[in-house]
């Protein structure tokens, strides 16, 4: 193999590498951006149940001295 076809070769390679991880580093973002979504839905829904299943906690304060 000469040496021209060689550095051919060689860069094809790492274009192809750069566009993978490309690709996985976009493919993390959107993953990271789901999972925050996520936990915040989870979080609001959580909040939500618990009045649903104790909608008298709260709601009242009670103070003696």
């Amino acid at each position: 193999m000469d040496i021209a076809a060689m550095s051919v070769v060689m860069n094809q390679a790492k274009i192809q590498q750069q566009a993978s991880i490309s690709v996985m580093k976009m493919t993390m973002d959107m993953a990271s951006e789901q999972s925050n979504s996520l936990a915040t839905l989870i979080e609001g829904m959580s909040a939500a149940n618990e009045l649903s299943v104790n909608p008298h906690l709260g709601s009242n304060i009670d103070i003696l001295a």
